[in-house]
């Protein structure tokens, strides 16, 4: 654990005072990966927060790797919604099939820098989906990070469009991510998680979209020796709470809970992306340290991909919203 993280803790355990009461209750957390990682981390840390802000009248408790949903993961939003999981550090991409808006962040090339999404969760565009999320039945307290995601392989390094045709492609059961493949000419394949990870080992798929902080604690560099970093979408994660369980929690409640959320997941989103601004390091790390074959594209490289799937940008443009999207992208072109 970092520096950072310890001393993060430590501020939310120290001030304020902790919320005693008599009266106690268990919260399910929904995570969809394991707590090996900065997502995992952070529902620890504020589980640990909440049991000491409230003297242990509210015990959430973690249910990693999808748990709760059964490795269904494009379910979780409706178990929210439900009030089946009172709490949930979610992808945007897996909530996108109850909330169309998210589908905000998976446009193919949208974005190429942190600060660009950075600049769109803080601007109106960010204030408009919470208002949208929370009329859906879930209240969001605080945007997170899975990070971009990149591509790796067990067949060959991709540069171009023309690499990736005929390949298998494990990707998240989303239409907007499954057009963008097609796009590319490889045949997208839906599979959970634990499906997924056999069908790498055994071959029967060649290859997977993910960040960089996924990849490595889930070893996939053993069956996928090629990566290629070419940050096609992003992948912000949002703490949430079912609006079941908000309206039954006391405002000073609510008010720790915000507070709480906000400072882990702003660690959680600087842990998510150390040593990711700097291409260099990263491409050595996975090089020299894990074996893997890197290809970092070209701005040309890029464009191919970006021209190949303009189309699918933009019909899914329209179906998100045209006011949204375009605020999204005059902020982007700003941030450059």
């Amino acid at each position: 654990m970092s520096l950072r993280a310890i001393i993060l803790i430590f501020a939310i355990i120290l001030f304020p005072a902790p919320l005693w009461s008599q009266d106690k209750r268990e919260l399910s957390l929904s995570i969809n990966v394991s707590e090996d990682t900065p997502w995992g981390r952070a529902g620890k840390r504020f589980a640990d927060a909440v049991r000491y802000r409230t003297g242990g009248r509210i015990l959430i408790k973690p249910y990693f790797d999808g748990q709760l949903f059964r490795g269904q993961q494009t379910t979780e939003f409706k178990l929210l919604q439900d009030g089946l999981a009172e709490f949930a550090i979610g992808s945007t991409i897996n909530w996108s099939p109850q909330v169309k808006e998210l589908n905000l962040f998976v446009l193919p090339f949208m974005f190429s820098r942190f600060s660009e999404v950075d600049a769109v969760q803080a601007g109106d565009p960010g204030n408009q989906l919470f208002r949208v999320i929370e009329q859906n039945g879930v209240v969001p307290l605080a945007w997170g990070e899975n990070g971009f995601r990149e591509l790796t392989n067990s067949v060959r390094p991709i540069r171009r469009p023309d690499d990736l045709h005929g390949l298998k492609i494990r990707s998240v059961g989303v239409p907007l991510l499954i057009e963008t493949f097609r796009a590319l000419g490889t045949e997208p394949v839906s599979l959970n998680w634990d499906e997924a990870q056999s069908a790498f080992r055994d071959g029967t798929v060649d290859g997977q979209e993910n960040p960089v902080a996924l990849i490595v604690p889930y070893r996939l560099y053993i069956a996928h020796k090629h990566i290629t970093l070419w940050h096609y979408v992003i992948d912000p994660l949002i703490l949430a709470v079912s609006a079941k369980t908000w309206a039954s929690l006391s405002a000073a409640d609510r008010a720790m809970l915000r507070e709480a959320a906000q400072a882990v997941m702003g660690e959680q989103k600087k842990e998510a992306r150390e040593g990711l601004d700097d291409t260099s390091a990263v491409v050595h790390v996975l090089r020299e340290v894990y074996g893997m074959d890197v290809v970092h594209l070209t701005a040309d490289d890029l464009n191919a991909f970006r021209d190949q799937t303009r189309p699918v940008y933009a019909k899914w443009a329209g179906e998100i919203g045209s006011d949204l999207v375009r605020s999204a992208e005059e902020i982007v072109a700003s941030s450059k």
